[in-house]
């Protein structure tokens, strides 16, 4: 059933209930590539804000640093980052993106619009419009 505007289903339930469709649907696209949201997260950052810190990933990313270290370790062994000493701190090591893991981040972004595209082409170009505007106005703040 396709709740309508003035649907009893609170506002905030429908826009959760949405992204999980989303994200479902992108994670099984992702699939085929051998890589999760997680990772693809956090390859995406390090690919944009270059080399960093554990530390510094685990807080752009807003997870912990034990999770984001579990998800480095699965990126290293994939071969789409590479930990490096820290030219500032000898003790401490940096991640950056490798050319194997920027491939891959190039696959992921077609992927991951192909699939969003496919998800809001059920909507008419007004409607997609109107959305757009409405998210970006509560991501401006």
């Amino acid at each position: 059933m396709t709740p309508t505007t003035d649907s009893p289903e609170p506002l905030g339930e429908l826009f959760l209930a949405t992204s999980r469709r989303l994200r479902r649907q992108t994670m099984e696209a992702f699939a085929p590539l051998g890589i999760t949201p997680h990772q693809a997260r956090t390859l995406r950052t390090v690919l944009a804000e270059g080399p960093m810190r554990l530390g510094v990933l685990a807080g752009r990313l807003r997870i912990a640093p034990r999770s984001v270290t579990d998800v480095v370790d699965s990126l290293v062994e994939a071969g789409w980052v590479a930990r490096s000493p820290d030219p500032d701190d000898r003790r401490a090591t940096v991640i950056e993106v490798t050319t194997s893991g920027r491939r891959q981040a190039e696959a992921v972004e077609a992927v991951r619009r192909e699939a969003s595209g496919r998800f809001f082409d059920a909507m008419p170009p007004q409607d997609r419009a109107e959305l757009k505007r409405i998210l970006g106005d509560f991501l401006a703040d």
